[in-house]
């Protein structure tokens, strides 16, 4: 399915740490991780973090945001209490985590399609982003991206989770991961769905990310999880258009355009063919600077 927003930059919120939720109402990150899950303990604070959700979102303080709370998994005794508590207006969906197989991500849907039609709401409003935390999540990644086709626009991949249930070990390589990182990546855009790539541990070592940066654009990736603000310049610079790739892009369409009036198939520019591929890598190039600017201009509007 098309989600026609920026997903470049995904960044996880303690959600029962008001300071923290300050903060990143500040911040420029695309999408905020309204976490309710691993970083909110003990379980009492669970609630305090729904309820800071809530009050957040209805006071505006988010609104420049795309929201995805990330809520507990089905065996927690904690979903129904998201979800319940959080279909709300403003949120936009849910990460769901420890998504194994699409079953998984269907029983969700089925949750959310119940409460939609409860409250009034249109099927299907909800959005759903699976976290990839496993060996066998992995090996079921188009199963998990085909398993709600309205409501899955994105996956996520879990790294430390996953190098656990591997029994693999973290090297500085990245080895370890590089693997399963291709497989989701290929796995997602082979169902339209936007591969999201794993959290930089090393929040600090902005060289590192960098190095993590290059790699995870060349291996398709369409954004990253970030765990710490300072993250974000950069994840948005990899993720966003450079004007080269700009100036190629609409010089691309120019040409493709031209060929088409001069009834040929193709366009040849430096001696290459310039075919369908070209012109859909194109036209996504310069859909991704129109969402960039309008995003600007909706923040300038808030």
């Amino acid at each position: 399915m098309e989600y026609n927003h920026l997903m470049r930059s995904l960044m996880f919120v303690p959600a029962h740490n008001e300071r923290l939720m300050n903060s990143a109402s500040r911040s420029d990150a695309d999408i905020l991780l309204l976490d309710i899950e691993d970083s909110v303990q003990p379980v009492e604070n669970k609630q305090i973090a729904r309820d800071n959700i809530i009050k957040y979102v209805q006071n505006g303080i988010l609104n420049k945001h795309l929201l995805f709370p990330r809520v507990n998994d089905r065996e927690s005794g904690e979903l129904l209490k998201d979800i319940t508590q959080l279909t709300i207006e403003g949120i936009a969906g849910f990460m769901y985590p420890k998504s194994r197989k699409g079953e998984d991500v269907y029983f969700f849907g089925k949750l959310l399609e119940t409460l939609e039609y409860e409250k009034g709401i249109p099927v299907g409003t909800f959005k759903i982003i699976p976290l990839i935390e496993t060996t066998g999540a992995v090996m079921n990644i188009q199963d998990i991206c085909t398993a709600c086709p309205n409501r899955v626009v994105a996956v996520a991949f879990g790294c430390e989770d996953f190098v656990t249930d591997l029994g693999g070990k973290h090297d500085p390589e990245g080895l370890s991961i590089y693997t399963a990182r291709g497989m989701i990546a290929m796995g997602a855009k082979a169902c339209g769905v936007t591969p999201i790539d794993t959290v930089h541990i090393n929040v600090h070592d902005l060289e590192d990310l960098e190095k993590n940066l290059i790699l995870s654009k060349k291996l398709g990736f369409e954004g990253m999880l970030i765990l710490n603000p300072k993250e974000l310049p950069l994840c948005h610079r990899y993720f966003s258009p450079s004007p080269e790739e700009i100036e190629w892009a609409e010089e691309m369409l120019i040409l493709a355009e031209e060929a088409q009036k001069e009834g040929k198939g193709v366009a040849v520019k430096d001696n290459k063919f310039i075919g369908p591929p070209m012109v859909k890598m194109a036209k996504n190039v310069l859909n991704k600077k129109e969402l960039i600017v309008q995003k600007s201009i909706d923040e300038i509007n808030k």
